[in-house]
């Protein structure tokens, strides 16, 4: 796959970066933020830190100049309003993340925000607006209940036969705000409340905020998409493993790494 063209390595759009967070993230969560100021080629206005208090992800945050936005004071209910688990996992804070990065219109000032993982790491320039289109990074398998789910929250089946699951994206809040709106009409009741009540809660995956703004997006405004291939490889290194020198040559292949180790859903790692 070769390198992007330099035309499209830079572009004038201003934009937010919202990365939600817990303290087992705080090993890759630096090496996150460096990535994103690194290579993401738009005018970065903030990065926001979506997160529990704790005294160690102030540190953070104060010491790579980012705004820290408590997490509780970002939706009208809290993690503990989620119950998401089975006998053997429990996904509540999974699942409390991407509602979370849903309502990132009413955190961020720029109309474009970009949402990225707290373990996955940039490793080649990246740009999302090139003209009036957005680019989107894909892969081309998913989860089958995220589509499910979909079905139910939108009334239709998915648009795409790529999957827009690759741990980080570009929001435009108006489109954000269009979503939510169309499945609270939809529904009935509020956007967050709809999404929990469609979900069939005995699966392990079965809600993707990706699959479902893309979806979203890919129905209406097709033409306003640039689908490009993810390159995202997981590794399970520990951050003492982590070295430039290590990125140099996966670069060259791939767009961004995932730590996935830090994760941790079952009820035995807790």
């Amino acid at each position: 796959m070769p390198i992007e063209k330099k035309a499209e390595l830079s572009h004038t759009t201003p934009i937010d970066v919202l990365i939600p967070a817990i303290e087992k993230d705080l090993g890759t969560l630096p090496f996150v933020i460096d990535s994103v100021r690194k290579y993401v080629k738009h005018p970065i206005r903030e990065i926001i830190i979506v997160a529990p208090r704790k005294q160690r992800i102030l540190d953070l945050c104060a010491k790579k100049g980012c705004r820290f936005v408590h997490e509780d004071t970002v939706l009208p209910i809290t993690k503990k309003d989620i119950h998401y688990q089975s006998k053997s996992w429990d996904r509540s804070g999974w699942l409390y993340q991407q509602l979370l990065k849903l309502n990132g219109d009413k955190l961020c000032s720029s109309d474009y925000y970009m949402v990225i993982d707290a373990d996955t790491v940039l490793i080649r320039p990246h740009v999302f607006k090139v003209g009036d289109k957005t680019v989107f990074y894909c892969r081309n398998w998913s989860q089958n209940e995220y589509f499910n789910t979909y079905k139910k929250l939108m009334g239709r089946n998915r648009s795409s036969r790529i999957s827009f699951v690759t741990h980080y994206m570009l929001f435009e809040k108006s489109k954000v705000k269009q979503l939510k709106q169309a499945i609270a009409s939809k529904h009935n009741r509020s956007w967050y409340s709809a999404i929990m009540r469609s979900m069939n809660k005995s699966k392990q995956f079965a809600f993707s905020e990706f699959e479902t703004y893309g979806n979203f997006l890919y129905s209406s405004s097709r033409d306003k998409m640039i689908l490009k291939p993810a390159l995202n490889k997981s590794f399970h290194w520990s951050t003492s493993q982590f070295s430039h020198a290590k990125l140099s040559p996966l670069a060259k292949k791939y767009r961004s790494i995932s730590l996935h180790k830090r994760k941790g859903y079952s009820k035995q790692s807790k």
